[in-house]
């Protein structure tokens, strides 16, 4: 699953089952990729979607990943990979009419953020 440009001091944080389609989250994530962290959460602050509380969070934990693991300063860190992947469906019924009921698919995500710093991306 790792792909050639990955390095090793590169760190990486994932949100797992997030409420929300995938196509959503990756019309956020890919703005904000090859963007600095700073860049990166300015502009998460400002967008009108909802999937940026979650990806905010990713963001914070793959930073805090890259401060507390590989000593990394936070001001040189640029996001070089941000993924958004299909999670499991919640299966829900509405009731319908004379007894009937229609199935309801709640979309989840997976949401995968590496940060690295800038020379090595």
């Amino acid at each position: 699953m790792d792909s050639p440009s990955i390095t090793s001091s590169q760190a990486i944080a994932h949100g797992r089952r997030i409420r929300g389609s995938a196509s959503k989250v990756r019309r956020v994530l890919d703005q904000i990729r090859g963007k600095s962290y700073r860049e990166a959460l300015i502009m998460l602050e400002f967008m009108p979607y909802r999937s940026t509380e979650p990806i905010t969070k990713v963001l914070r934990s793959a930073v805090a990943n890259a401060e507390h693991n590989l000593g990394l300063d936070a001001a040189n860190l640029i996001i070089n990979q941000a993924n958004a992947d299909m999670g499991a469906s919640m299966k829900r019924y509405r009731p319908r009419a004379q007894g009937r009921a229609f199935a309801i698919k709640k979309q989840t995500c997976h949401i995968t953020i590496g940060v690295a710093t800038q020379a090595q991306t």
